[in-house]
């Protein structure tokens, strides 16, 4: 076979081997990511309990990467602590190293069997989490064809004497040997895959069982730089259970690289089959170190956290707090932090309902600059709410995290407008008031102080009705609706009925009819936030038009 061609055939299967570990991954993350996460968010109580649960789960994701990210924005969000997280990455270590020891038996002839079965369970499946069932069982069928093509493509390699001299030759000396593994690992981000194709390329004899074992040292290093780089990007909470889990692998691979001569030879003679001598060193390696860095991790967490402090910065109220990346690979925390960044945005709405009102009874040009300014505040915001929900969204969301997806999206969406129309509406005519020394009549300010204070009502069951999806709560604010349509059209009643002899000026009548129209457009983007709750349980009528009969359209 010529030499152009082997590679591309072996850059094929290597690639189809990365598809269908992530096949596997995605399908049980769609049929079971819940569970897991639940699983994991209560084994996080103790260290020991913590280093099972991470093994557990990266058995059934197949990816300690996903794993490390998960746990990562468990930390990042404030729901474990850092010493529970590390043991999670042992036992995340632990648990791809069984993966890869299990997938790398001679089971290549039940692929066939897999891929079919996982088609008829996917393709006659009604339920999505039955269907996710079939895609992750079609996903192993291919990790284990992918693995008895990539034999298949190396043996003729392996036999040619110039293709395993030159083998020889780069991989000669371990350390350079660790280094590209390590970059190979990264780049594939699987070390399930990295590990497998040192097997089959030791078992072939294409490389010799000290250059595997030495490669299999990259790997464990290369698996450890994705979750690391990440993290970088976010605080400093985030970062410290990725650099806590890379300095163990650091610490492992400088003790077990001067002895790979003595585990080689020692592993020859109670292991004869190279391949599997890969995926056990692979094993005990990760099995060695987490037993060994359990102990002492209240003393590595008080290190990293005094290595990596959080950082001390100024306050800036346009700027995100909660919207870790991190937290992305873990949606239910992700569509937590979103929630807690829109309840800043409600803050801001009341802050600026608060301080409009206040300019009803007197000239603060101070007090208008600064609210002025919260609608700037509050567009920063909701774009990076904006920008955050999308990038969660090309994620593998479950219905039920669809649903909460779209909910605070509407939410941030009709706050923003909201805010909109206190700054170009209320906050602008409260300017034009001052800037032509008007004053509202007592009846005019008092009106308006009323529907002020049905507005701040509105928010506070909005974001009730936001945060506990109470149906009682979200029918009150959508009726309340139709309250603060009574108040708008007496207060235009009032107006018109009085006379300038009453002491009502023309232009502070205006001027009072445009702050009610603009007060009654808050409410109903405020009402607007119960509408996917009322829609999900058929409370919604599609329109308040009434069809008359002889209508027709």
């Amino acid at each position: 076979m010529p030499a152009t061609h082997a590679l591309i055939e072996l850059l094929g299967e290597v690639a189809l081997l990365l598809w269908g570990v992530h096949m596997v991954r995605t399908g049980v993350t769609r049929a079971f990511g819940a569970d897991l996460r639940r699983l994991l968010g209560k084994a996080l109580r103790n260290r020991v309990a913590a280093c099972v649960a991470g093994a557990g789960v990266t058995l059934a994701l197949q990816s300690s990467t996903a794993t490390a990210l998960m746990a990562t924005s468990f930390l990042a969000a404030g729901l474990i602590d850092l010493v529970p997280a590390l043991a999670v990455m042992l036992g995340a270590n632990v648990g791809t190293a069984l993966v890869a020891w299990a997938l790398a038996f001679d089971i290549t002839i039940v692929y066939p069997a897999l891929i079919f079965i996982g088609l008829v369970i996917f393709r006659t499946g009604v339920r999505t989490r039955t269907r996710n069932i079939g895609r992750l069982t079609i996903g192993l069928g291919l990790v284990l064809l992918s693995l008895h093509l990539l034999v298949e493509t190396i043996v003729p390699a392996s036999v040619s004497p110039d293709a395993r001299d030159l083998i020889a030759a780069i991989t000669r000396e371990p350390l350079p040997v660790m280094v590209m593994a390590a970059l190979v690992t990264w780049a594939m981000h699987s070390s399930i895959a990295a590990v497998l194709v040192i097997a089959s390329f030791a078992a072939t004899g294409l490389i010799s069982p000290f250059a595997g074992l030495a490669m299999v040292l990259g790997a464990n290093l290369g698996s450890a730089l994705n979750p690391l780089l990440a993290a970088s990007s976010g605080e400093r909470n985030a970062l410290r259970m990725p650099v806590g889990n890379i300095a163990n692998r650091l610490i492992g691979c400088a003790v077990a690289l001067p002895l790979l001569p003595l585990i080689s030879e020692h592993l020859t003679t109670v292991i004869p089959d190279a391949g599997r001598q890969v995926v056990t060193f692979h094993l005990v390696f990760n099995a060695v170190l987490a037993v060994l860095f359990i102990p002492p991790l209240a003393l590595i967490a008080k290190v990293l956290e005094r290595m990596l402090p959080d950082r001390p910065r100024p306050e800036d109220a346009g700027s995100a707090r909660y919207l870790d990346p991190a937290s992305l690979e873990t949606p239910r925390v992700a569509l937590a932090n979103a929630s807690r960044e829109a309840l800043r945005m409600a803050d801001v709405i009341e802050e600026m309902l608060t301080g409009s009102r206040e300019l009803l009874r007197r000239d603060d040009n101070r007090l208008l600059a600064e609210l002025t300014r919260k609608d700037d505040v509050l567009d920063r915001l909701n774009g990076a709410l904006t920008r955050f929900l999308a990038e969660l969204g090309r994620r593998d969301l479950g219905e039920e995290e669809n649903a909460r997806l779209s909910q605070i999206q509407t939410v941030a969406l009709n706050l923003e407008h909201a805010g909109d129309i206190i700054d170009k509406g209320v906050l602008n005519l409260a300017g034009k008031r001052m800037r032509r020394r008007l004053r509202l009549t007592e009846r005019q300010v008092t009106e308006a102080e009323a529907m002020h204070e049905h507005l701040l009502a509105q928010l506070r069951l909005a974001v009730a009705v936001f945060m506990g999806e109470d149906l009682p709560s979200a029918l009150r604010l959508v009726e309340e609706k139709e309250r603060f349509r009574e108040l708008e059209r007496a207060a235009a009643e009032s107006q018109f009925a009085l006379t300038p002899e009453a002491g009502q000026h023309e232009e502070t009548r205006g001027l009072h009819l445009d702050v009610v129209r603009d007060l009654k457009r808050i409410d109903a983007h405020l009402a607007s936030i119960a509408h996917p709750l009322l829609e999900r349980n058929n409370l919604l009528r599609p329109s308040r038009l009434v069809r008359h009969p002889s209508f027709k359209r």
